[in-house]
């Protein structure tokens, strides 16, 4: 009975990792520049779930560890004609509660947009090529919003036709300094109430199990 409880110790401390999920989804789209952060939003979100059907070479889903000199090429093995979705899981303790920044450089030809839990932060629709620096603002995605403690979920949509250059994501708490998102960036993930319940209930019943079965 001693190793389904420590599998679901295991599993609840994984919950409560020091680190964001990063997930990187591309697919192949020859689509242009859109008009509104919504459109960028669906016309990638639909491009990945053709991928998802037709698996295509040279595009695919990948969680990484670090955001941070990014290319499609790299990833998955081409540099053109993709829609690039990134999504970014993130937990803000109740000491972080205030108000966060992001900024994200990329290379998308086509435009893209940025949103954080389920609304529009920003869009460009120009050619975007930050080329390693934030100098300026039509070159890359950012914004800042109020977080409140709990669990958070950032995501960029992109359009990129040829040649990809790296992209890279980052968050600032406050007045503090940029850090990118990454598997090490101590961003913890607030397990819902709702789930640690679920895993409290079932290490009280493996208990009484263990107990009922003792001589």
């Amino acid at each position: 009975m001693l190793k389904p409880i420590a599998a679901l110790s295991l599993a609840i401390l994984a919950l409560q990792a020091d680190a964001s999920v990063i997930t990187i989804q591309t697919g192949y789209s020859t689509a242009g520049f859109q008009n509104s952060a919504n459109s960028y939003r669906d016309v990638v979100n639909a491009a990945i779930q053709a991928q998802a059907q037709n698996k295509t070479a040279g595009y695919g889903t990948k969680q990484v560890a670090l955001y941070d000199n990014l290319t499609n090429k790299a990833l998955f093995g081409t540099d053109s004609n993709y829609a690039w979705k990134a999504t970014i899981d993130f937990g803000v303790t109740a000491s972080q509660a205030g108000t966060w920044s992001f900024r994200t450089g990329v290379d998308f030809g086509f435009g893209g947009a940025m949103f954080l839990d389920g609304v529009a932060l920003t869009f460009n629709g120009n050619n975007m090529w930050w080329g390693g620096n934030y100098n300026t603002a039509s070159q890359f995605l950012g914004g800042s919003k109020y977080l409140a403690a709990g669990n958070h979920t950032l995501t960029i949509f992109g359009l990129e036709n040829c040649c990809d250059g790296s992209a890279q994501a980052q968050f600032k708490i406050g007045s503090g300094q940029y850090t990118t998102f990454a598997g090490t960036d101590g961003l913890k993930a607030l397990p819902e109430p709702a789930t640690m319940a679920s895993f409290g209930l079932g290490l009280a019943m493996l208990g009484l199990s263990r107990r009922r079965r003792q001589p």
